[in-house]
C-alpha cells in the first residue's frame, strides 16, 4: 500500500521543481514555490483563525481561479477535508451540502456569491465564510512556518457531492490513497510527463478536473493552464498555442463544435497538443471520426464516476482505439460486468458495470444504507449498464439509475419531480429525457394538476427556477389533465412518455 498523500506528492514536486511554472492564469504565472508557500500559509489561517482541525470539512465555493488551488491544498495541508461545491447550484442546494457535510468554514469570494451568503447567513449560523479576495497572498505566504499536521493515506481528502436518485445529493468520500492511486493510473494510461501542460477550462469543482487537471500535474511537476473563459473558443486556441499546452480536457459538446467549426488550417497545425480527452458524457462516434480528420492529435474517450476518484477507463494512447467504446480499464483498476445477482458475465453480455481498485471510495458521507447498496465485497456498482468485448474494451449501453446527461452534467429526474411536487396545485409529475443532438438530453416534465387546479407551464418553470440550478431546469413542461400512463400495479410508465417524445422527434 502506498504511503503517498496528495500533500506529500505536491511537497515533493515543489521541492524538486521550485522555480518551475505550476499554474498559468491569463497573463499571470505562478511557480511551484509560490503555490506551496501560499497553500501552507492558508493552512495556518484555517487552523489558527478558523479552528480547522484534522478531519474537519471545509466548503470550497469558487469560480475557476488560482486561489482555488491555494485553498484546496491549504485545506489538505491543515488535515482538513475539502468540499468542492458546484457553483451553479442554487442557495438551497448549497445549504444542504454544507449542512450535510458539517462544514463550519466556507472558502469563497463574497462579491461573486453574495446572494448565496445572504441566504446562508440566517440558516447556517455556525458557518464562517472566508473571503479569499480579502487576503494579501504575499502576507499569507510569509506567515511563520508553524508545524502542520501529518496527513495519512487513509485520511479523507475530499467529499464530492453527486446528485442522487432519491432527490438528495450524496457525498462520495475520497481518501488521499483513493486519489493518489487514480493519479498513478492516469499517469500510466496517458503517458503523463513532467513537461506536460494541462488545459483546465471546465469547472474546477468537477471530480474529473480535480484529479486530471489539478492533482495529477501538480503531483509530478507538470503545469496547469487555467483558462478564464471558454468563449470565444478561438481565444482558447490561441492561448493553448502561446502557452504550449500539451493535454486538453473537454466534454463532447466542445469536440462536436471543434469538429465542424471554421478553424483555419494553420491554426489547427500550430496547436501543440499531444492528446485531447473527452469525459463526462458519451462521445458520438461521428464526432470522433470528424475530429480525427481535422486534427493531428488523438482524441481519447474515457469513463469514470466520482465514487471512483473518478477515472475508470480510457481508450489506449497507443494501439487500437475503438470508436463507441470507453476503452480499457486504467492500470490498477478492474472492471467486470455483473448480473442482478452480482455474478460476472462473459464477453458481449450486457449487465451492470462494477469497478474495483484502490481508487474506489470507502463510502458515502453519513449514508450507510446507500454505501451498502453501492459497495459489494469491495466492488463499486456503478449503476451504468454496459458490456465488455473479447479484447476487454468497455461499452456503455444504458444507465440503470434514472439519470439524464444535460450538457455533460448529471441530472436526476427524481430531484426535479420532488421540487415540482412541492408546488401548490400539482397532483403528480414525471420527468423524462428528450434526446438532443447538441446538449445530450433535455428534461421534459409531464405535470398533472390537482382536481380543480389550473397550472400554467410558465408558473411551474418559475417555481423550479427559484429552487434548482439552471442546468437542471425542465426545458419543456406539459400539463396533462388526463393523467400519466401507468402499469397494472400503478407505476408510472416513463417508457411510454419517452416513446411519445421519440415519435414526436421523428415526426419533426
Amino acid at each position: 500500500m502506498s504511503t503517498a498523500t496528495l500533500v506529500s506528492r505536491f511537497e515533493q514536486a515543489a521541492a524538486r521543481y521550485p522555480r518551475r511554472k505550476a499554474v498559468f492564469f491569463g497573463r499571470e504565472k505562478f511557480r511551484y514555490r509560490d503555490i506551496r508557500a501560499r497553500a501552507a500559509g492558508f493552512a495556518r489561517i484555517l487552523a489558527e483563525e478558523h479552528g480547522v482541525r484534522p478531519g474537519d470539512r471545509v466548503g470550497l465555493l469558487l469560480k475557476n481561479c488560482p486561489e482555488f488551488i491555494y485553498a484546496l491544498y491549504g485545506i489538505l495541508m491543515a488535515g482538513g477535508t475539502a468540499l468542492p461545491i458546484n457553483n451553479f447550484l442554487k442557495p438551497q442546494e448549497i445549504e444542504y451540502i454544507l449542512h450535510d457535510g458539517g462544514a463550519k468554514t466556507l472558502v469563497t469570494v463574497a462579491a461573486d456569491f453574495e446572494p448565496v451568503l445572504h441566504y446562508l447567513r440566517d440558516r447556517l449560523e455556525a458557518l464562517r465564510p472566508l473571503d479569499i479576495h480579502a487576503l494579501d497572498w504575499n502576507e499569507v505566504a510569509a506567515r511563520p512556518m508553524q508545524p502542520l499536521p501529518t496527513v495519512k493515506p487513509l485520511d479523507r481528502a475530499v467529499v464530492i457531492y453527486t446528485s442522487g436518485t432519491t432527490g438528495r445529493p450524496k457525498g462520495a468520500v475520497l481518501t488521499h490513497r483513493n486519489l493518489s492511486a487514480n493519479i498513478d493510473s492516469c499517469v500510466q494510461a496517458l503517458g503523463s510527463v513532467t513537461r506536460d501542460r494541462v488545459v483546465l477550462v471546465l469547472p474546477m469543482f468537477h471530480s474529473f478536473m480535480l484529479t486530471v487537471a489539478i492533482f495529477l500535474p501538480l503531483s509530478i511537476g507538470a503545469t496547469t493552464i487555467i483558462i478564464k473563459s471558454i468563449k470565444p473558443f478561438r481565444n482558447v486556441l490561441f492561448e493553448m498555442i502561446f502557452k504550449r499546452a500539451t493535454v486538453f480536457l473537454g466534454i463532447p459538446q466542445i469536440y462536436q463544435a471543434l469538429a465542424t467549426a471554421k478553424i483555419p488550417w494553420w491554426l489547427r497545425w500550430l496547436l501543440p497538443l499531444r492528446l485531447a480527452i473527452s469525459g463526462s458524457a458519451p462521445l458520438p462516434v461521428e464526432t470522433l471520426k470528424a475530429f480525427a480528420k481535422r486534427f493531428r492529435f488523438p482524441l481519447l474517450e474515457g469513463y469514470g464516476l466520482s465514487e471512483a476518484s473518478p477515472v475508470v477507463c480510457f481508450n489506449p494512447l497507443r494501439g487500437v482505439s475503438k470508436p463507441g467504446s470507453v476503452g480499457l480499464p486504467v492500470p490498477g483498476v478492474q472492471v467486470r460486468i455483473v448480473d442482478d445477482n452480482n455474478r460476472e458475465l462473459g464477453p458481449e453480455r450486457i449487465g451492470e458495470i462494477a469497478v474495483h481498485g484502490d481508487n474506489v471510495m470507502p463510502g458515502y458521507w453519513n449514508q450507510d444504507e446507500a454505501t451498502r447498496a453501492t459497495l459489494r465485497d469491495g466492488w463499486l456498482l456503478t449503476g451504468d449498464i454496459g458490456k465488455k468485448d473479447a479484447d476487454g474494451c468497455i461499452y456503455i449501453t444504458d444507465r440503470k439509475k434514472d439519470m439524464l446527461l444535460v450538457h455533460g452534467n448529471n441530472v436526476y429526474p427524481r430531484e426535479i419531480e420532488e421540487v415540482i411536487c412541492q408546488m401548490p396545485g400539482v397532483r403528480e409529475v414525471a420527468v423524462v429525457g428528450k434526446p438532443d443532438p447538441y446538449r445530450g438530453e433535455l428534461p421534459v416534465a409531464f405535470v398533472v394538476p390537482a382536481e380543480g387546479a389550473t397550472l400554467e407551464p410558465s408558473a411551474v418553470l418559475k417555481f423550479c427556477r427559484e429552487r434548482l440550478a439552471d442546468y437542471k431546469l425542465p426545458r419543456e413542461i406539459r400539463v396533462v389533465a388526463e393523467g400519466l400512463p401507468r402499469n397494472a400495479t400503478g407505476k408510472i410508465l416513463k417508457t411510454e412518455l419517452r416513446e411519445q417524445l421519440r415519435r414526436e422527434g421523428g415526426a419533426a
